[in-house]
């Protein structure tokens, strides 16, 4: 008897929660919406994959997903519709701490080395950049991501940060349809428009911004700027990325494709 008098007690308990508890019409969902994901920021690991998946699993930051270099295998770390702690203090066309609105993607790559001969950066096996291209696109097609928001940590971090490196080819994502990239063309009759007339700093300045980099706008060549123009350089022209504004550098700028106005081209100097 005592037994029957317990479950009837838990089904009346039951009822009173599902008529007095919470209850959600979501019959009528709105078309104002989109992604909270805005951006796919990519870095390297800076070690194998055992430290790597050790760090983004059991240490102080994470990472939605891990890509290895042999085999070319993608580990996903974090849900999508979760905060992965990869990007720190970022800032792209105006939006800071980009954490809450990016997905983060880490390779497997040792970074740089520096030795007697200067620094070497590592390379990205073709199959671990092809895994990158496949995943890149599907998060692409359900997140809309816009092709300008697929950007690399030195992008988002250029005071601090320089992955995902020189070495990466930002080109085989440009030649894949996810990212714009500048026409040859298009570079040529800039150079030939500039007729060898460096811009001044201001200029590189305000191109660098309407990009979407966080630069001084102060006319200045200091070394933020010059930090800016080096993560600039190592996206577009990762032959020479010095941090040095000079006239391919300032034809890139006017070449690369964004929605936005060009400011007039100002000369002067560069100090």
């Amino acid at each position: 008897m005592r037994h029957l008098c317990l479950i009837l007690a838990s089904l009346l308990l039951a009822a009173c929660a599902g008529k007095g508890g919470l209850q959600i019409d979501r019959e009528h969902p709105s078309r104002n919406q989109d992604s909270r994901v805005q951006y796919v920021i990519i870095h390297y690991t800076s070690t194998d994959l055992e430290r790597s998946m050790k760090i983004l699993t059991q240490g102080d930051v994470s990472a939605h997903y891990l890509i290895g270099a042999n085999p070319p295998t993608i580990y996903q770390l974090v849900d999508e519709n979760r905060r992965a702690w990869h990007a720190g203090q970022s800032e792209w066309q105006g939006r800071t701490w980009l954490n809450s609105t990016s997905i983060g993607i880490e390779l497997v790559n040792p970074g740089y080395i520096d030795g007697p001969n200067g620094r070497t950066w590592g390379a990205y096996p073709q199959g671990q950049i092809d895994a990158l291209i496949l995943l890149l696109k599907d998060i692409v097609k359900r997140q809309g991501i816009a092709p300008e928001h697929i950007l690399g940590h030195s992008d988002i971090a250029p005071q601090r940060k320089v992955d995902p490196g020189p070495a990466f080819p930002w080109k085989r994502l440009a030649d894949a349809g996810l990212i714009p990239w500048p026409q040859q063309a298009d570079v040529q009759r800039h150079l030939a428009d500039l007729n060898g007339q460096l811009p001044a700093p201001g200029w590189f300045q305000q191109q660098l911004a309407r990009q979407g980099y966080a630069v001084p706008l102060d006319g200045v060549l200091n070394q933020a700027t010059r930090n800016v123009i080096a993560a600039f350089q190592m996206r577009y022209r990762p032959q020479r990325f010095d941090g040095e504004p000079d006239l391919e550098t300032a034809a890139l700028l006017l070449a690369v494709p964004t929605s936005l106005p060009a400011p007039a081209v100002q000369t002067g100097s560069s100090m």
